[in-house]
């Protein structure tokens, strides 16, 4: 039973590192959607182009929640084995995401 409980746990990490990360980008998946639910608010204001940022929003949102679970395995996994690697690929996909974002969004605001 222990031992169970020790293998779910997967790590010796007094901070919980891999949890707050894990919350971190589930709290930028959670902004991300609801932008993404404004943008379709907008749509009869701004007219179709509004659809881009929406698609945008919604796609890096998506990208999140799909490889969550293997960022927190490998960030548990790194700490059991102590090689913690930052995952800069999803820091900047998700940066780029929000340049994306601000670039279309400006475009909207000029084009209307």
């Amino acid at each position: 039973m222990a031992r169970s409980r020790e293998a779910a746990r997967g790590h010796e990490d007094p901070g919980l590192q891999p949890e707050r990360t894990s919350l971190a980008w589930g709290r930028t998946m959670m902004a991300l959607v609801t932008v993404s639910a404004i943008f379709l608010r907008w749509l009869p204001h701004h007219g179709l182009p509004i659809l881009l940022l929406f698609a945008v929003s919604t796609t890096a949102a998506g990208v999140i929640y799909f490889t969550q679970r293997r960022r927190y395995s490998t960030s548990t996994a790194g700490i059991t084995h102590e090689t913690v690697d930052a995952d800069t690929s999803a820091v900047l996909w998700t940066a780029s995401a929000a340049v994306a974002l601000g670039a279309l969004g400006i475009l909207v605001v000029l084009a209307g």
